[in-house]
């Protein structure tokens, strides 16, 4: 498991919870009808087809930056609302908001990714809440992975504050980064008139800094030196 991510299920008081958490993320699997889906490894999955986090090891990243918004989240609601906030199951739900998109893509022949023969059938949340369940995960963690999508794009919105953090983090961070790389792949055909079909979040971040630093003309020759 990604050493991160393990830092960060540790950071899980309830011990119970905590060892139902591992155990999902150690082994990431669904049986329907007698046959397990596993997916792609959680490593190197995205999360996400196009809109965000579209590349390999998108879905780590993707669960470290929300986490990291909620626990802000988490804090702000105690110190400044002076509110009382349950970080397990924020955690918890945070970790496993996505956990099974990596059963629900393919990687494609051009290099991008596709839905699975699974992801055809079942979106991830679907299977998520499904999964959760039969694995007997408090009825809180389960709300909170399945309002994660909020009352416009999921089958139910945020009904305790745990599950509004964890849906508030997960569109914060879709939305950094998604708008990052579209903004840098923008810069970057501008400034080249080439299309650039895969780029990272560090790459996306410079190219934002240099052009608003240094211009187009010093743009040009970082993505031409990246091109070499």
């Amino acid at each position: 498991m990604d050493k991160r991510l393990r830092k960060l299920i540790e950071r899980i008081k309830d011990k119970s919870l905590r060892e139902k958490v591992i155990e999902l993320l150690e082994n990431p699997t669904i049986e329907i009808e007698g046959q397990k889906f596993s997916g792609l490894p959680l490593e190197t999955s995205p999360a996400g087809i196009s809109r965000h986090h579209c590349y390999p090891g998108g879905f780590i990243e993707h669960v470290l930056a929300s986490a990291e918004i909620a626990l802000t989240l988490c804090r702000i609601v105690r110190k400044i609302y002076k509110g009382k906030v349950n970080q397990d199951y924020v955690l918890a739900g945070v970790i496993l908001h996505d956990i099974f998109k990596p059963l629900t893509y393919i990687e494609g022949e051009n290099g991008g990714y596709m839905a699975s023969p699974l992801g055809e059938k079942l979106d991830h949340l679907t299977l998520a809440v499904a999964e959760l369940i039969r694995r007997g995960f408090p009825l809180e963690v389960v709300h909170i992975v399945c309002a994660h999508h909020g009352y416009e794009a999921g089958p139910i919105g945020p009904k305790t504050v745990e599950a509004l953090i964890c849906h508030l983090a997960d569109v914060t961070d879709s939305r950094l980064n998604g708008e990052a790389l579209r903004a840098a792949r923008y810069l970057a055909q501008k400034a080249t008139g080439e299309e650039i079909a895969q780029l990272t979040p560090k790459e996306a971040f410079e190219i934002l800094r240099v052009k608003a630093e240094k211009g187009w003309e010093e743009l040009k020759r970082l993505l031409e030196k990246k091109q070499k």
